[in-house]
């Protein structure tokens, strides 16, 4: 085998077969490291040549790519993240997850880059890889367990306490649509359903061991740069506060923006807000602070319910996501219950920001007449009653009983099922359901969700310069003259830029493998320029800004490619009515509505998108090397094929329609 040309990476990835039990070890394209990267990159590119838009998420022919990046596993601030990407069951376009802990780098001292799994097991099966050996293993015995169990199971197996694993639980196995896949150490790869496509192929879970070590091109200048980056980050004047709280200390900080979405969005401040704090759940339930792989941050906690009804719970990875879905969300102020939901969701294997947005629409329809508490199986859906909430989250992952088995589709789906005016009350783009912000009180973010290219999403651009303003990190990127709109979290001009120049640079981080909120967004340290120059020192690859640049619009311009083959356009990026029709009544947002109309026209022009149809033009792709993207989907249109595919996808589009009374 050839001696892959770039430090940084393995220079191999696997091919399983899960059909034929088939397993090869395969030299990693150089053009997939030079035009993707890594991670996201590369994983977009195999989807976009091997699995064509008829597929069926949950059918053997589709795939799943487990992608690390050129930076993971290495020196750099939160180096540990990977990628799965896959067709989603959720939506039916495409999808991925993130996650961080130890999986990623693992997987990397092992000796590969990439997994790309293909077909169905005829029995449960999992992948054990210790270096060189790469085997399928009977997962007959694992399966049924939760996760914990599951990665405890084999480690103990395999006499190793040190084998990381991706696993999935129950709700994988039952191919519920919001299934996720949980990571060594008790991170989640949970947007898009990808547990599901797991368990549809049989694969209970990948374990993986690696003794090997990765070269860097330029060892001095790279440790240098990546001391640099550490002790800036530390030196950050918001590293306190995220290190002490972690992303829970958002909870506080939303609140008054009218920015915590609450009682499925009718709200964006919740009463109870301070019984779900981050300083709460610091003061009352603390056991110790974690960290993710290199992370100087440590923004993850351990922590444990000492009385009470839950006493005994323990937990780590309680994000802000899961306090406002299953709190806010569904009015839950009960923290040791919060917990106990999130130890649930963890095991099973359940997105929490799924599973309580589908939850909060349930509850949601109840309220409004349109389901009753027949059709409840018995239930009480009243707002805020944890033990439903607790109950419902075992119904779901189980598929267990007519309205388990319902929301385990996901609220865009159930909605489209349900019928009767319930698809008004799903608080979804493209069938994925919308995380804990609202455009009303940060417009950035309204814009976010519906340009994200999996469905409804806040990390895709993550635009966080004006959550609560950030002055001096928006002069520094872009220019005094944006001032002060750019950080104004209420204001539309200029966000059209901040979210493009998120996604672009937001694709290259994902395909890097080092983390977002830690250290590269959050704490304002990390740009074009550092990014750059830590792949080329690390790989040797050339590499300067501009070029980073075009990599980011090139992985980000072929995802929206993918979606439009299956009839994804302009008319799919919108908002539900909630947001562009009806004021907010919470904090500082009060009286604003989603401004999309003023932000799209913007958006598709700087991307170099049709302002009618938001598909990239011609232009826009052949400059970024896709020219062959383009004539694919000028033929699918042609053809009819999209609008065809497009009626297959599942969900109903949002309900932007008038404004009712009874709404």
């Amino acid at each position: 085998m050839t001696a892959f040309p770039y430090a940084g990476y393995a220079g191999r990835y696997l091919r399983v077969n899960l059909t034929t039990g088939k397993i090869e070890t395969l030299p990693l394209p150089v053009e997939w490291a030079e035009g993707y990267l890594g991670g996201n990159g590369i994983g977009t590119k195999i989807l976009w040549d091997e699995v064509p838009p008829q597929t069926d998420p949950l059918s053997p022919d589709d795939k799943l790519i487990v992608a690390t990046g050129p930076l993971c596993g290495g020196l750099m601030p939160n180096a540990s993240r990977l990628e799965f990407v896959s067709k989603s069951p959720l939506t039916g376009i495409y999808g991925d997850a993130n996650a961080g802990g130890h999986f990623g780098p693992e997987l990397k001292y092992a000796g590969y880059d990439v997994i790309v799994f293909e077909g169905r097991a005829r029995a449960p099966v999992y992948l054990f890889i210790r270096d060189d050996r790469v085997e399928l293993r009977d997962a007959a015995h694992l399966w049924g367990k939760g996760g914990f169990e599951t990665e405890q199971m084999i480690q103990k197996e395999n006499r190793d306490p040190e084998i990381k694993t991706a696993v999935i639980g129950q709700a994988g196995e039952k191919r519920v649509r919001i299934a996720a896949i949980m990571v060594s150490w008790r991170r989640h790869a949970a947007r898009s359903g990808l547990g599901a496509v797991m368990g549809a192929k049989n694969l209970k879970a990948i374990a993986v061991r690696g003794t090997r070590g990765i070269r860097i091109a330029e060892p001095a200048a790279h440790r240098a740069l990546a001391f640099q980056m550490h002790s800036q980050i530390r030196a950050n004047e918001f590293f306190a506060g995220v290190h002490r709280f972690g992303t829970a200390g958002l909870v506080s900080l939303m609140q008054p923006m009218g920015r915590f979405p609450t009682k499925n969005f009718q709200y964006g401040s919740f009463d109870g807000f301070d019984a779900i704090s981050g300083e709460t759940l610091r003061e009352a339930h603390l056991v110790r602070d974690i960290s993710c792989f290199t992370c100087p941050v440590g923004c993850d906690k351990v922590y444990s319910v000492m009385s009470g009804e839950f006493a005994g719970v323990t937990t780590s990875s309680v994000e802000y996501e899961t306090l406002n879905a299953l709190g806010a969300g569904v009015m839950n102020r009960n923290l040791p219950a919060l917990l106990k939901a999130n130890v649930l969701c963890d095991d099973w294997g359940l997105d929490t920001i799924s599973a309580g947005r589908t939850i909060s629409f349930a509850m949601e329809l109840v309220e409004k007449g349109i389901l009753s508490r027949a059709d409840c199986d018995g239930l009480d859906l009243a707002w805020g009653n944890y033990r439903t909430i607790l109950e419902l989250l075992r119904r779901i992952a189980f598929r267990e009983g007519a309205l388990g088995n319902l929301l385990a589709e996901g609220a865009a789906r159930a909605a489209k099922m349900i019928g009767n005016g319930a698809e008004r009350y799903a608080m979804h783009v493209k069938g994925q359901e919308i995380p804990s912000q609202d455009g009303r009180a940060q417009q950035s973010m309204g814009l976010a969700h519906v340009t994200s290219s999996r469905g409804a999403d806040h990390l895709k651009a993550f635009p966080v310069l004006d959550e609560t303003g950030y002055p001096s990190e928006a002069v520094r990127r872009y220019g005094k003259q944006y001032l002060p709109e750019l950080v104004d979290p209420l204001a539309t001009r200029y966000k059209a830029m901040l979210v493009k120049d998120g996604e672009d640079f937001g694709a290259v981080i994902d395909s890097c493998g080092n983390c977002k909120s830690g250290g590269t967004f959050v704490m304002a340290e990390v740009y074009w320029q550092e990014q750059a120059e830590a792949i080329r020192t690390m790989t040797g690859m050339p590499m300067d800004a501009d070029q980073l640049r075009t990599i980011g619009e090139r992985i980000y311009n072929l995802q929206r490619c993918y979606n439009i083959l299956h009839g994804i356009t302009r008319a799919d990026d919108v908002l539900p009515w909630r947001f562009t029709q009806i004021p907010s009544p919470s904090g500082n947002a009060k009286g604003s509505i989603c401004h999309l109309d003023m932000m799209l026209p913007e958006y598709y022009a700087r991307r170099g998108w049709d302002a009618e149809t938001g598909f990239p033009n011609q232009e826009t792709l052949a400059r970024l090397g896709l020219a062959e993207a383009w004539a694919r989907i000028n033929q699918a249109v042609a053809s009819g094929a999209t609008q065809e595919i497009r009626a297959r996808l599942g969900w109903a589009a949002p309900y932007t329609g008038p404004v009712r009374d009874d709404l």
